[in-house]
């Protein structure tokens, strides 16, 4: 079984398939809520790690009413130019109001990876059988393009299965002090590479390429 999952990683090297990545917000102290976090209340009091979006002076060519820092608006539009479907847990769908049809790409369907029904969307598509599945559907609806996970939950339980080939942390330089973590306990420690580091107006963009 490892060495069948080893091998259908390096074919998927091989043939330039699409990639498993995570871009998120996060404080010094690796929360990417504040406090109080859920249904109404978004982020709870963490909404300033997501200053940096709006506190520049030039548009993003991706998603439409953000205005960031120049070197932001070039790491944000690269990545945001890379997804072709997002997936996110449960917490994240309800803290971020999706059950009203949204979605945090303007032309990626999202994929909710939940045991609760979530209301019938057709940019939505839930997955209710574990991690596993649910980045095989999103990979099937990706096409070309990357998988971008979102969430703490989610994150955790693809890097725990192995399956995330990148991991982008936008630092954002506050100590929170609570809050819904990004990482949660994994069962052996994970390498990184450090692929670049864009410092910015109120944020660091720490660029990582998982190592196996």
């Amino acid at each position: 079984m490892l060495r069948s999952l080893s091998l259908f990683k390096e074919l998927r090297k091989d043939l330039g398939m699409s990639k498993v990545i995570t871009a998120l917000s996060v404080s010094v102290d690796g929360y990417i809520t504040g406090r109080d976090p859920g249904s109404g209340r978004g982020l709870g009091d963490g909404s300033m790690l997501f200053d940096w979006y709006f506190d520049g002076d030039t548009p993003s060519q991706e998603l439409g009413g953000f205005r960031l820092s120049e070197p932001s608006a070039r790491v944000f539009d690269a990545l945001a130019g890379r997804v072709g479907v997002s997936l996110a847990g449960r917490n994240t769908y309800d803290d971020s109001g999706w059950a009203a049809g949204g979605t945090p790409h303007p032309t990626a369907p999202l994929v909710v990876l939940s045991h609760r029904s979530i209301p019938p969307n057709e940019r939505q598509t839930l997955v209710t059988t574990g991690i596993e599945d649910a980045v095989a559907t999103a990979r099937g609806l990706a096409g070309d393009k990357d998988v971008a996970l979102m969430g703490g939950g989610v994150v955790t339980a693809a890097l725990a299965a192995g399956l995330v080939d990148e991991v982008v942390l936008h630092q954002v330089p506050v100590l929170l002090g609570g809050g819904r973590p990004f990482f949660g306990s994994l069962p052996e420690h994970v390498s990184l590479r450090l692929v670049e580091a864009v410092p910015a107006p109120g944020v660091t963009h720490l660029h990582y390429e998982v190592v196996r």
